[in-house]
Order: C-alpha cells, then structure tokens, then sequence
C-alpha cells in the first residue's frame, strides 16, 4: 500500500515538473497535480487499452509510433477533466506526455 502511495506522489512530482519545463503546460499547485495523477493513472488502466485496440492498424503501419499521438490525446483529455490543469495545443501535450512517460518510466525502477 505504500509503494502506491509513494508512486501516486511521484507521478504527481513529475506531473509538476512536466508543467514547470514544457511551454504551454500549466499545473495550479500539488493538489491538482495529485488530482491529475490519479486520472491519468486510471485513464491508462481503463481508457487507453481501447484505444490501442481500435487504432491496431495504424499503429502497426507507423510501427507503433502513432501511440504517442494517443498518449498526446489522453494527455489534452486529463487536461479536460482536471481543473486546474490546462494545456495548450497539440504540441505541448505531446512532448509532455512524452516527458512523463520517461518520467513514469524512471519512477517504474525505484
């Protein structure tokens, strides 16, 4: 219980970093961050499979790399569901959902 604690309050960390390097990412204060954390973790767990699944061709034609786009989307759509979290433009959701996910990934090994 508490490692998914400790990962919830590194994944909202690096949600604050997220907002604090990219331009166009705006993150109001921990809580929200916190908040945001929460969704995109229940976002990838529920949401995101679906979308992989349906988007399977392109997917295999762009040899996988169309699954940043949909990361981009899901990004823009925490965006929309959070208050407090707002992103602006295609762009700035995608290279921070890009950054996150290298983020997420390094907190994976602790």
């Amino acid at each position: 219980m508490l490692g998914i604690f400790l990962k919830w309050i590194g994944l909202a960390l690096a949600m604050m970093f997220v907002g604090w390097v990219i331009p166009g990412i705006t993150i109001s204060n921990f809580v929200t961050a916190l908040i945001a954390a929460a969704v995109i973790a229940l976002v990838n767990v529920f949401i995101k499979p679906a979308l992989v699944f349906l988007t399977l061709p392109i997917n295999i034609l762009t040899l996988g790399l169309f699954i940043l786009v949909i990361n981009a989307l899901l990004f823009m759509f925490v965006a929309y569901l959070v208050p407090g979290v707002e992103v602006n433009g295609f762009w700035s959701a995608f290279f921070g959902a890009l950054l996150l996910s290298l983020l997420s990934l390094g907190l994976a090994w602790l």
